[in-house]
């Protein structure tokens, strides 16, 4: 079926960090990690860990702030300090930022893009985070994933690696594909022009 899924993950604590990268790399996937400014600081041997095992680490800002409540350079100045720690840690500077509780306006988009960045969102959240049980959990992600959905997870949540390995199984067995976001919406293989609706998720151009 080649449906491109991507999987989205936000760190906090970093305890299951490990198991996380060991699930994916049991079923050969690469993900994309979206961290803060401040959990760099605070775990930079995850993020290296993270980068070591071949997943994209992207932006996520640098404190956690409401980028609706700031000005442009304030976003700027944000996204920059951000990617100065990520890249200092991983030689990788990153190019694409899920700006923090989802949130987008039209100064928010135009200061993210003047910072040379690309912003996501996802359209499957996992829900994770409310400690839904992993039974719970994987009947979202698998009834609600689509051709090029891109699922939101998020590191230290309770049930997320006791319910992965099937959720991955279960796309797998469906056709489903994994590739992390910038080879979906950046040049390359899976390369397609998209737009951002109002709700700030991506879709195909056209």
């Amino acid at each position: 079926m080649g449906a491109n899924d991507r999987i989205i993950t936000s760190p906090w604590g970093n305890e299951d960090t490990q198991q996380l990268i060991d699930i994916l790399a049991k079923y050969n996937i690469k993900a994309t990690f979206f961290v803060v400014g401040d959990w760099v600081d605070k775990y930079p041997e995850s993020v290296k860990a993270l980068s070591d095992a071949g997943h994209e680490v992207m932006n996520h800002s640098n404190h956690h702030d409401h980028f609706s409540k700031l000005s442009r350079d304030q976003i700027i100045a944000d996204v920059n300090a951000c990617n100065d720690k990520i890249e200092t840690v991983t030689g990788v500077r990153p190019t694409l930022i899920r700006p923090p509780y989802g949130e987008y306006d039209d100064n928010v988009i135009t200061a993210i893009r003047a910072a040379g960045m690309e912003p996501i969102q996802w359209d499957v959240d996992s829900l994770d985070w409310k400690d839904l049980s992993a039974a719970e959990i994987t009947k979202r992600v698998t009834t609600k994933v689509q051709a090029g959905s891109i699922v939101l997870f998020h590191n230290a949540a309770k049930h997320t690696p006791e319910a992965l390995p099937t959720i991955l199984e279960t796309l797998l067995q469906e056709g489903y594909t994994f590739v992390p976001i910038s080879e979906i919406i950046l040049p390359g293989e899976y390369n397609v022009d998209y737009t951002i609706d109002h709700t700030g998720r991506q879709c195909p151009a056209g």
